[in-house]
């Protein structure tokens, strides 16, 4: 179950619509990309091609990766400190996980 933070700041990324609360934030960057920012650091972006592309920013957190969790076409989970997307072994870099 996702936090209420986590809810709201996905539903502003899909809806492309700006949001800030605590350490979170949604806004539309150069080129029309807009991204989704946990303690400033980009974890989401939908392009121009509506492509959802996630990333943990380089940090393996528990609350990165509830934020994450909370978008479609994602699931991470960890099993002896290794993340796993969707399945397959992670190691948070940049990835297109679908268009939404």
């Amino acid at each position: 179950m996702s936090r209420k933070i986590t809810g709201e700041a996905v539903e502003a990324l899909l809806d492309k619509k700006p949001f800030k609360k605590s350490n979170m934030k949604v806004h539309m960057d150069f080129g029309g990309v807009w991204k989704m920012k946990l303690h400033g650091n980009t974890i989401a972006a939908i392009d121009e091609f509506n492509m959802l592309s996630i990333s943990n920013a380089g940090w393996s957190s528990n609350t990165t990766k509830e934020r994450l969790n909370g978008l479609p076409n994602v699931r991470i989970n960890q099993k002896k400190f290794v993340w796993y997307l969707n399945g397959v072994e992670w190691n948070g870099e940049w990835t297109r996980v679908g268009i939404v």
